[in-house]
């Protein structure tokens, strides 16, 4: 097999830096990575001094994406050869500390990823080789370890406790310990040594700042003894730092936060963590870093530059106040103190935040929205405030309000103090929110010390309705109904509804862009009878302007990341859709015009993940509710612009087009599948489209659409085989078990069984070597639906006996274990009522029909009667179909290139059973039927082979 050709990689790398040849040159690159030694030729090039740093830096990221993707497969197995996968760990950890910090971070990655899979047992020589390369006073050694210690032990901090992960722990701390403590000492040393030179001095803050890092990474699970023996002095060398100033690490603009911010603010997250969980033994050290907060808290500029540094001193402060040490707060006093000196200065509105306002205002709604992942002042003092309250709630609200009616006093006096009011409103807004916030609901619990609907009426009201309102006051207006959403009556709602609505023509883009979130919110909202709060009638007779100007909005600039900058426009645009639901008929074209050319410009470069997300779940409403009486006329237009979609392979649409085109395919009940749908078919079997793995559950979802409508097409072309292929592939992979099955389900009901015959032994085969191998929950769980689904189909042919036919020509008899041993106890944990009645019918017809059960497992029909009975003493009923479509979280979502639900369409269990109402009845009614039609042989078995208790509750059926 041919080797990499290192000279041409490089020049591959190079040319997929440029815009022009970027397509042709990462095809070639793939092409490359089949071939041995793909991994080792790109750290060639990371190490090579005399290729172009951008080209190094090229490598790195696609060594680091190559590892990402080949390590080892879902079931933890190396894909690479072993020779390559030991020269990868030989190398990796020695190029790292040697090259430069931008190449240092992407290799760092890498080396997490393979310490994900194979750290410790299958790598168990690296804290060694970590250690042996640490040095008394390099940082830029020191500081490539560090970055790869780092990068591996963070992964513990999100994880649950177990013993697997206290062993790794025990392992990495048994040896990393001592060194650790000796290159705390060292890195104190080499910045005392470093004070009159600022470049080795910033090296040796990064060393430290990293050190701080792994000091949390080591003590996230729990107190690392070495740690408690020393915490005095650890925390003697914490708190120097904390209060440690250089003008020599002083950065030069006022908004760049710089490394002396870096290491104050990792001590302050990990004192938090020692407050939060170690409190009994840290207390004695507690008082030092309260004091030395506070002061730095008072004293500390406004500049943009602290803002990560004082979010994270408020959220230690927070902390605290958690603890018993809080009861210094306990007084009105002090109190005082805290809110003129800390929380309000940081509520405060400043000079920066207003600039970001007019200059960046994307930026501001990011940072100022609930949830968001920013560590903004604001949001710091306001949770710090509301632990406050938590414990001393009557003292600290009866305080903070003094402060909101004397800043309202100052903008009544003089409306140029609009500043003030903001404050005010902010300030109202922390002290009333109490609980959890969420994004669905807003805050769920109030303050009983305030209303906060008398403050909406006296100080919020006027600035929604009024013309001359200073904008950033409008936006507060706006946001208050947004925070106490689930707080504002229907009544009240429905009054200030419209005013939202009338704010989206607002030139202003914060404005109109917090009005779409609350418009989308409110939309989103129901009442306790599940019904909308704001009238249906009232949002559809509006839909058509409403939704122009949204579009308007959303397409103001042409430029394509300029378009899909505001997702937060368009999926008020897809709530509005969801909302109107069939309304939409009359503007279906003004709606898919304006997504069409949205689409055709975005897809050159999609750049925001939500906004083309929330795209497509407004164009499956579209679907969901034009598509039953428009159905041509979508297809029709929508056809061009997605196959452009496949034919350039934009991955990161494919698989919203393919699951759009399933939807679009089941909105129109009609006849023969027209010759767009046929050209799909064809693409949907191609093996490269089911290489990308975002592409698998959607291309299910197309393909389990297709099948029933064109069966005969299918038989004609041959094309039940490579299907056949396309399942063997998916249902030896873990995460696409489930859709393996969706299709195998459709294949079976809907091709004739005379075509399937010659392959259902491989396809039992493949299912019973899964289940011996690599058996799961939710495998485990398929697999028995799908035997019921065979069993219960005898009309078509197949049946229990078909099913014991094709087993016996895998391995004699191996059905009985299974039926004992899987099937019967296991059927019982079914949680879906649409199982739980398929198990019904297939129990009910083996009961009835099968012949292997009457003469060769005599014993298997008596349990089958008893776990038949089992079932129905709560008859399964499936649940009428919901319509109510559920709401995405996206930060939930994984954004990106993958797969992505699209909740619109998404498509529905289907009753195979569904003409069966009455189970009960059904089961008596077959049972009898069969009976009669084999001369009262069933009564027979039923006399032969039942115990009494069990052949009484059957006789019920058969009476």
């Amino acid at each position: 097999m041919a080797t990499v050709d290192i000279a041409q990689l490089s020049q591959l790398l190079q040319a997929s830096l440029d815009p022009r040849q970027n397509k042709q040159a990462e095809a070639a690159i793939t092409q490359e990575q089949v071939k041995p030694g793909f991994s080792l030729a790109l750290l060639q090039i990371v190490a090579s001094d005399s290729s172009p740093p951008t080209v190094r830096l090229s490598s790195a990221l696609y060594f680091k994406n190559f590892v990402r993707r080949n390590w080892v497969d879902v079931d933890g197995v190396h894909t690479l050869p072993p020779n390559e996968v030991d020269a990868i760990k030989r190398e990796l950890i020695g190029l790292m500390v040697a090259v430069p910090a931008n190449l240092q971070a992407q290799l760092g990655e890498a080396i997490s990823v393979i310490a994900e899979s194979d750290f410790w047992q299958k790598w168990d020589t690296l804290v060694d080789e970590l250690i042996s390369r640490l040095t008394p006073d390099n940082a830029t050694v020191n500081n490539g370890v560090l970055r790869v210690a780092h990068s591996i032990f963070k992964r513990w901090r999100p994880l649950f406790r177990s013993d697997e992960l206290f062993t790794e722990i025990n392992h990495v701390l048994s040896k990393f310990s001592a060194p650790f403590l000796q290159l705390l000492e060292n890195t104190d040393n080499a910045i005392t040594n470093a004070q009159g030179n600022p470049e080795a001095l910033k090296n040796s803050f990064t060393t430290l700042d990293l050190v701080v890092k792994l000091f949390y990474d080591l003590s996230c699970q729990d107190l690392p003894p070495v740690f408690e023996d020393n915490l005095p002095a650890i925390s003697t060398l914490l708190h120097k730092y904390l209060v440690y100033d250089n003008p020599a690490l002083h950065t030069n603009d006022e908004s760049e936060s710089g490394v002396l911010e870096y290491v104050k603010a990792g001590i302050f997250e990990a004192l938090m963590l020692y407050v939060q969980k170690y409190e009994d033994v840290f207390g004695p050290q507690l008082n030092q870093f309260v004091e030395t907060t506070w002061n730095f808290l008072m004293s500390v500029g406004l500049e943009t530059k602290y803002d990560v540094l004082v979010s994270k001193a408020l959220q230690f402060l927070t902390a605290v106040a958690g603890t018993q040490h809080a009861e210094a707060f306990n007084n009105q006093s002090v109190l005082v103190q805290i809110i003129v000196k800390v929380i309000l200065p940081n509520l405060s509105l400043r000079e920066s935040d207003v600039e970001l306002f007019e200059d960046e205002p994307i930026e501001f709604i990011r940072r100022d929205l609930e949830g968001s992942d920013n560590d903004t002042r604001r949001r710091a003092a306001t949770n710090f405030l509301r632990k406050l309250i938590s414990r001393y709630e009557t003292l600290v609200t009866n305080t903070a309000k003094t402060y909101v009616d004397g800043y309202l006093q100052q903008y009544a006096e003089n409306n140029r103090e609009w500043k003030s009011k903001d404050t005010a409103v902010y300030l109202f807004s922390a002290i009333a929110s109490q609980g959890a916030t969420t994004a669905a609901q807003g805050v769920l619990s109030v303050n009983p010390n305030v209303d906060i609907l008398e403050f909406f009426q006296s100080h919020i009201a006027e600035d929604l309705q009024g013309a001359n309102v200073q904008p950033i006051l409008k936006v507060d207006s706006i946001k208050y109904i947004y925070i106490f959403r689930s707080q504002l009556s229907p009544q009240l709602w429905q009054a200030a509804f419209p005013l939202l609505v009338q704010q989206l023509a607002n030139d202003n883009y914060v404005i109109h862009t917090y009005a779409a979130i609350a418009v989308e919110r409110a939309l989103f909202m129901t009442d306790s009878e599940r019904q909308p709060i704001i009238p249906r009638n009232d949002v559809v007779a509006a839909s058509k302007d409403l939704l122009s100007h949204l579009f308007k909005l959303i397409t103001k600039n042409t430029a394509p990341e300029k378009i899909q900058e505001n997702e937060f426009l368009m999926k008020c645009v897809m709530r509005v859709l969801i909302f109107i639901r069939e309304g939409v008929l009359p503007i279906t074209d003004l709606v898919l015009t304006n997504f069409i050319n949205i689409v055709r410009v975005i897809r050159h470069n999609p750049s925001n993940p939500r906004f083309y997300y929330y795209l497509f779940e407004g164009l499956g409403a579209l679907i969901r509710f034009a598509g039953p009486t428009e159905s041509a006329k979508l297809e029709e237009k929508l056809y061009d612009p997605f196959a452009s979609i496949l034919q350039e392979d934009v991955e990161e649409f494919a698989p919203y087009v393919f699951q759009l085109f399933g939807a679009l395919l089941e909105a129109n009940p009609s006849g023969q599948l027209t010759e767009m749908y046929q050209q799909l078919l064809d693409i949907a079997i191609l093996p490269q489209v089911w290489e990308s793995k975002g592409n698998v559950p959607a291309l299910v979802r197309l393909l389990t659409a297709l099948i029933p409508r064109d069966v005969s097409r299918i038989l004609q072309k041959n094309l039940v085989e490579p299907m056949l292929g396309i399942f063997q592939k998916l249902v030896m992979v873990r995460a696409h078990e489930s859709v393996a099955f969706e299709l195998i389900e459709t294949i079976v009901i809907y091709i004739p069984i005379q075509v399937l015959q010659p392959f259902f032994v491989t396809i039992i085969q493949i299912l019973l070597t899964r289940l011996s191998n690599m058996k799961t929950e939710n495998f485990q769980q398929r697999f028995i639906a799908f035997y019921h689904l065979i069993s219960a189909r005898q009309d078509k042919g197949l049946g229990a006996d078909f099913f014991i036919n094709a087993s016996d020509q895998v391995q004699h008899d191996v059905f009985k274990n299974v039926y004992l041993s899987i099937i019967l106890p296991d059927t019982q944990k079914f949680s879906r009522p649409i199982d739980r009645k398929l198990a019904v019918v297939s129990y009910t017809k083996t009961l009835a029909d099968s012949d292997a059960f009457v003469s060769r497992y005599p014993k298997g029909w008596s349990l089958t009667t008893q776990r038949l009975l089992e079932l129905l003493i709560n008859p399964p009923v499936p649940a009428a179909a919901d319509d109510i479509i559920p709401d995405a979280d996206v930060d939930e979502l994984g954004f990106g290139v993958g797969y992505t639900q699209l909740n619109t369409c998404r498509k529905t269990a289907k009753d195979p059973y569904a003409e069966v109402t009455d189970v009960k009845g059904w089961v008596a009614g077959y049972l009898k039927q069969a009976d009669a039609r084999k001369g009262g042989a069933v009564v027979r078995l039923v006399e032969e082979r039942l115990a009494p208790e069990v052949k009484r509750a059957l006789a019920e059926y058969l009476r």
